[in-house]
């Protein structure tokens, strides 16, 4: 299988007819293997959830277009409903827990700038902003 302009045209057009305005093409031979490794057509607007895998690194790899990969770190707060710190032996429920994550990289990826790809941390948050109609590569291992 040959990985052409054709076929990333053909990979932006059906993720124009995603309502995630995104799509992904899976480079798994078969369902042994447990890796992922995929080609991801992404079109500005699309919106990946903040997230993490826990036992893999993930490396990007920016094919075309123009997008940032963000890492963040988790912010956890707890607080009662006075919005106070909580008191020694409050009972949990009367507790709130709040997470946020905040960004701490922005990592910039355009082959025609020559910034290529990067490799997100195991564990680490993240997600991809879309800033032009964009082709990466994800590989976890």
């Amino acid at each position: 299988m040959e990985f052409d302009k054709d076929f990333l045209g053909k990979l932006f057009e059906q993720a124009t007819m995603n309502p995630k305005l995104r799509q992904c093409f899976d480079l798994r031979t078969s369902e042994a293997d447990t890796s992922q490794r995929m080609l991801i057509a992404l079109l500005p607007g699309t919106v990946v959830p903040i997230h993490r895998h826990e036992d893999t690194t993930e490396s990007v790899i920016c094919l075309c277009g123009k997008l940032d990969v963000v890492i963040y770190e988790v912010v956890v707060t707890y607080e009662n409903a006075a919005s106070e710190a909580i008191p020694m032996g409050m009972d949990a429920q009367d507790v709130t827990r709040k997470v946020e994550y905040r960004e701490v990289q922005r990592i910039h990826l355009c082959p025609a700038e020559a910034k290529y790809g990067c490799q997100i941390p195991k564990g680490a948050w993240h997600t991809v902003k879309v800033i032009e109609p964009s082709v990466m590569l994800s590989v976890e291992c």
